[in-house]
């Protein structure tokens, strides 16, 4: 700093020019701390809305319906499954009239079908693969088959026997 107090004159003068250099930096790089805390503040605020929906608990007739709601398409679509097999043995010939017409459908439809489905499930699949605990795993079981262990047990196994 000997040099640069020399050249620009006093400390006070070499903190202000460090100052206006770091101003001056920061229009062309944003100042990485400034952005995190930035960043961290808005992640509480939006946090902090999303917790404020659900303070209190409502037992309404209308959550209790979309919460039905949400829970019908698995089993919807597993006995939907066991109907069709029960209809295509009670009416055959009906049965085969209306797999003709699903040959109609077009292919993008099924592709969009398959989309939907495997979103939703893949969607549920993700969140308990999320939401579950992690286990450590267990001890690992000394080798039977490694003599160096078992000389080395059975050199201390001696050292401390009482004789």
């Amino acid at each position: 700093m000997g040099l640069i107090e020399k050249v620009v004159g006093s400390a006070g003068a070499t903190t202000a020019l460090g100052n206006a250099v770091a101003g001056a930096a920061e229009v062309f790089i944003p100042n990485a701390t400034k952005k995190m805390e930035a960043a961290h503040a808005a992640y509480v605020a939006a946090l902090g809305e999303h917790g404020v929906e659900f303070e209190h608990v409502r037992d309404g007739w209308f959550d209790r319906f979309v919460n039905g709601l949400n829970r019908m398409p698995r089993p919807m679509l597993a006995l939907g499954t066991l109907g069709l097999f029960i209809y295509a043995m009670i009416d055959p010939a009906s049965f085969a009239q209306r797999m003709v017409g699903l040959n109609y459908v077009p292919e993008p439809l099924w592709w969009l079908l398959g989309a939907i489905v495997s979103f939703y499930f893949g969607a549920r699949e993700a969140h308990y693969f999320r939401t579950r605990p992690v286990l450590p795993p267990p001890p690992a079981a000394p080798s039977e088959d490694n003599p160096a262990l078992a000389e080395w047990q059975q050199q201390n196994a001696n050292a401390y026997s009482p004789e």
